[in-house]
């Protein structure tokens, strides 16, 4: 099937299934973070999907997937058990209890659905990548993205563990990560993940008007900044910690770089 209206309702489709099934777990939870365990399984499902569905070059369809196979599995595995025990993340507390007894519904919109939309989006490069039959062969952008995609993995698979060994020391209660990569960026592990999705864009771009997809890395990076990452996490679970406060005034938010008190 290679009419693209066919396959991106599809693939909409099965992540709104995806989502509203996490949601369910959620009431009987009662608790909506499940959602971030949710979130890189939605984008496996889409590229093998659209892996089975499409007739693009094979090569390049087998990296787009397992990519995005890699990077999906360990966030499944490194938020269910990051969350696993815990109670409702901060952010999602919140929005419990300024909606009350409704937000046992208004969470399927609110959280899962709307979740489910972002997943589709920024995933058109990975279907559309795979779509494509030409170039049949690997070019200069196939390489370059793979680079790109390896390096941003590195440094979120880096971050994320940096973090948790720092969270599990009881030593560290109500202390700040600020080592490691935590030295040189706020949101280590979000560069990296916004690197990864890059690096799928440049592979994308070996293909007759890949340049279109730059949509999917443009909207990941700009969730990550301004929506769900950097500004909503620190706005409710920072906002008023002196400390993480003094850590803001000295170390890049998002883009690693040196400490303003070492230049």
């Amino acid at each position: 099937m290679e009419n693209y209206l066919s396959l991106f309702f599809i693939n909409l489709a099965a992540a709104a299934v995806l989502m509203t099934a996490g949601w369910v777990v959620s009431l009987v939870r009662n608790n909506v973070t499940i959602a971030d365990s949710f979130w890189g399984l939605g984008f496996v499902l889409i590229a093998w999907l659209t892996f089975f569905i499409t007739d693009g070059f094979i090569v390049r369809k087998i990296i787009l997937a397992m990519l995005v196979t890699f990077w999906g599995l360990r966030l499944f595995i490194h938020m269910s058990t990051r969350n696993r025990g815990k109670g409702e993340d901060p952010r999602y507390a919140q929005w419990r209890e300024k909606h009350g007894p409704n937000f046992w519904l208004i969470s399927l919109f609110k959280v899962f659905l709307i979740q489910a939309l972002f997943q589709w989006a920024i995933s058109l490069g990975i279907q559309y990548g795979q779509v494509a039959a030409l170039p049949a062969r690997l070019t200069f952008f196939d390489f370059a993205g793979i680079i790109i995609w390896i390096t941003g993995f590195i440094i979120e698979s880096i971050a994320d563990y940096q973090l948790s060994v720092f969270i599990k020391n009881h030593v560290n209660k109500g202390k700040i990560m600020n080592a490691g990569l935590w030295r040189y960026s706020r949101h280590p592990n979000y560069f990296g993940e916004s690197l990864i999705w890059w690096g799928i864009f440049v592979i994308v771009l070996s293909t007759p008007w890949g340049i279109w997809t730059i949509i999917s890395p443009l909207l990941i990076t700009y969730t990550l900044l301004k929506l769900t990452g950097v500004t909503l996490m620190e706005e409710t679970e920072f906002a008023d910690n002196p400390e993480y406060q003094q850590y803001v005034s000295s170390t890049s938010a998002f883009i690693p770089w040196f400490s303003k008190k070492h230049e």
